[in-house]
């Protein structure tokens, strides 16, 4: 579960640097990861990091990193609660770690988990994060299940019951999998009641924000529609789709708020989030949000355009919205400096005259805390929106049709 504000604990990272993941990245990755326990109430004590080929198939570290590690870990004084690593562990390496360091493990993945766990409002978010925690622990029984009898639910019935011969590890595996059952047989049911809300919906031309986690897409939500959608800076902040009906000047469409993606996202909760994910591949026009602000905005674009790429199969209108131009701040290079410039050398203005110049009217570039290109913003939505209503309303055309002053004369 996710700590409270009075239930903090200490935790130790690690991460490896490999030769598809070098010192920069794996930092940059480690920095995530702890954001991510900072959203779920941990706070990252300390670092360790280890130059591999591959991770240890054992271990995930080497056996000296392994002992570098506990030794932190059983000096009383540094208070380490629990261990995190940055990519997803075996089954076998989580047994061989917590027999190792003695002390509780989690993975990138079981980390990201449990925060869905403790932000799911709905019952839709939250059966969806259930089967997804099922699906991740079923290979995990031996260390995790043994209490699963008592949670098997009054309608249960037969299975607070072993049969003959029958060990209790076989008793947990079968219980999840008729939790996993249940579980989807309930996504299913819940999906063709969304399915209905959709087609309620009419006609109206449909826009969907998509984004990395924490780049501004609620706080643009809300700026576009005049509504309170949850905002906060921390990872997830929210998880289920919102829907708002949105009108600028004549035209009215809907926008929705869909969940942030991330690096190394857990392949159970993008199975579990599909449905989630419909708003996005039933779309007209897609909206990608990007924090401009962050020194790695680019792979971020990268990994939300391959995650778009496999949910939808097909392309679709987009608009970059490169958000958090207040926040934006580069180090200006000195006029003998004759290194290359790096990354953080670069001006907004520079950055706009890259590859994001031949983008035309499909990019723009707002704040949306402060308010800054808003209208700006609204005026390329109504020209998207309108082009695509026209197409399938030709016979409404008249209506938005732009006559200069001589015409109207």
């Amino acid at each position: 579960m996710i700590a409270t504000d009075t239930q903090t604990e200490n935790a130790v990272l690690v991460g490896l640097i490999t030769p598809d993941q070098n010192e920069i990245r794996s930092k940059e990755y480690l920095d995530e990861l702890e954001f991510l326990a900072d959203t779920a109430g941990i706070t990252a004590v300390k670092r360790f990091t280890q130059r591999l080929d591959m991770p240890h198939s054992v271990t995930f570290v080497g056996s000296g990193k392994l002992q570098e590690i506990k030794n932190y870990i059983d000096d009383e004084e540094n208070g380490v609660d629990l261990v995190i690593f940055d990519d997803e562990l075996s089954p076998k390496q989580l047994r061989n770690l917590e027999a190792a360091l003695k002390i509780r493990i989690l993975d990138r993945t079981s980390l990201i988990l449990d925060i869905f766990a403790g932000r799911a409002q709905t019952a839709h978010a939250k059966t969806q994060v259930e089967l997804a925690q099922y699906n991740y622990m079923l290979p995990r029984l031996k260390r995790m299940w043994t209490h699963l009898e008592r949670q098997s639910g009054s309608g249960s019935g037969g299975l607070r019951m072993r049969g003959p011969g029958e060990t209790q590890l076989e008793t947990d595996r079968r219980i999840i999998l008729t939790k996993i059952a249940k579980l989807k047989a309930d996504l299913k049911e819940i999906d063709k009641q969304k399915a209905n809300q959709r087609k309620n919906r009419g006609k109206l031309v449909r826009v969907a924000l998509v984004g990395y986690t924490n780049v501004g897409k609620s706080t643009v939500m809300n700026q576009l529609s005049k509504s309170e959608v949850f905002a906060e800076n921390k990872l997830f902040a929210t998880l289920d789709t919102t829907v708002r009906k949105v009108t600028i000047e004549n035209l009215a469409f809907l926008l929705s708020d869909t969940v942030g993606f991330i690096r190394k996202l857990p392949t159970e909760l993008i199975e579990s989030f599909k449905s989630t994910l419909d708003e996005v591949r039933e779309a007209d026009l897609l909206v990608h949000v990007v924090d401009i602000s962050h020194p790695n905005f680019e792979e971020q674009i990268e990994v939300v355009t391959q995650t778009l790429n496999d949910i939808t199969k097909e392309s679709k209108p987009t608009i970059l919205v490169f958000n958090k131009i207040d926040a934006f701040s580069y180090i200006e290079k000195d006029d003998d400096d004759l290194t290359p410039k790096s990354r953080e050398n670069i001006s907004l203005q520079e950055l706009k005259n890259t590859w994001m110049s031949k983008l035309q009217d499909n990019v723009i570039f707002i704040s949306a805390q402060t308010k800054e290109n808003l209208e700006e913003l609204k005026s390329l939505l109504y020209k998207k929106v309108k082009e695509i209503h026209v197409q399938r309303f030709p016979y409404n055309d008249f209506l938005y049709q732009e006559y200069d002053e001589e015409e109207l004369n």
